[in-house]
């Protein structure tokens, strides 16, 4: 069995949520995983959706937080 990095599973997870982002207009970029922070860019129709906050902690954060515990969190790097 392959042991997987931190910053590997957290792009496999987002890989995983990908599809549902472009399925509304928008994607996710992984940037880089430093200081047990996630920093992604928030793509397309993602970069202005009103609803934006909310997929960013309670989606995408939960979800890489339930799979690598020492996340602290997740930042939108996207203006």
């Amino acid at each position: 069995m392959k042991m997987y990095s931190d910053e590997e599973k957290i792009m496999e997870i987002i890989d995983k949520l990908r599809p549902f982002l472009i399925n509304d207009g928008g994607n996710i970029e992984f940037i880089k995983y430093e200081n047990n922070i996630v920093y992604v860019k928030m793509t397309g129709a993602c970069s202005n959706c009103q609803m934006l906050d909310f997929t960013l902690k309670e989606g995408i954060e939960c979800a890489i937080k339930e799979e690598v515990p020492d996340v602290r969190e997740v930042v939108n790097l996207g203006v």
